[in-house]
């Protein structure tokens, strides 16, 4: 029940082809649907990638970070805003305006040696709304670790069994879609306890496009 490499091109192919010229980027989505599982009783799988081409070049995204790491943002121009921990302290571990201020972003990272003291200055407030900070640290530059996070999907079985997931962009050419496209899915299957078995339907689109059946 593999994939037939023609489809993937003919479908990579139809979903550039047909898309409106919009004045916005688009994500490349795949859309799963899973069969043979029961989302009660079954081990709910959670699993990340890092894809070799960077899937959201745009993805929003806030550093809590050390006085280094501050600097490293500043001057390297990786598209982030970025914050001390100290400037934190005036949200007084309130939940509103907390809450506000992480919501503007899809991630938030954290340098490593401050993780234990986030909860300290923020409460537990990060952590309820499943905004807790990725780690981040200085054996290699942020710049390459900010990528990786750019370039990462996750797969995560909840109570439904359809997944979605952005896979690339409407700038990429077909070959980094390609590989980006097969590399995901093939890590999917490898969480599902079936394999290929437990894939019902695969569609690959654009954000605002017409879906294209590859399984």
């Amino acid at each position: 029940h593999k994939l037939n490499s023609e489809t993937v091109n003919e479908g990579i192919e139809y979903i550039l082809k047909n898309r409106k010229q919009r004045k916005f980027k688009e994500s490349i989505e795949l859309q799963i649907g899973l069969k043979d599982y029961d989302t009660q009783k079954d081990k709910r799988f959670a699993g990340t990638l890092k894809l070799p081409n960077v899937v959201r070049p745009k993805l929003k995204i806030c550093l809590i970070g050390d006085a280094k790491h501050v600097g490293e943002a500043k001057s390297t121009k990786v598209d982030i805003d970025y914050v001390e921990l100290d400037e934190l302290k005036k949200f007084n571990k309130e939940k509103k305006p907390i809450k506000k201020w992480a919501k503007q972003y899809t991630i938030l990272i954290a340098t490593d040696v401050l993780i234990k003291k986030i909860p300290v200055v923020l409460g537990p407030v990060l952590n309820r709304i499943g905004m807790f900070p990725q780690v981040v640290n200085h054996n290699e530059p942020l710049r390459s670790q900010i990528d990786g996070i750019r370039s990462s999907v996750k797969f995560q079985l909840k109570k439904v069994t359809c997944l979605a997931c952005a896979i690339g962009s409407d700038e990429m050419s077909d070959e980094q879609i390609r590989q980006n496209l097969l590399l995901a899915l093939n890590f999917l299957v490898s969480l599902l306890k079936k394999g290929w078995h437990n894939l019902k339907s695969v569609n690959i689109k654009t954000t605002m496009g017409k879906p294209f059946k590859l399984i």
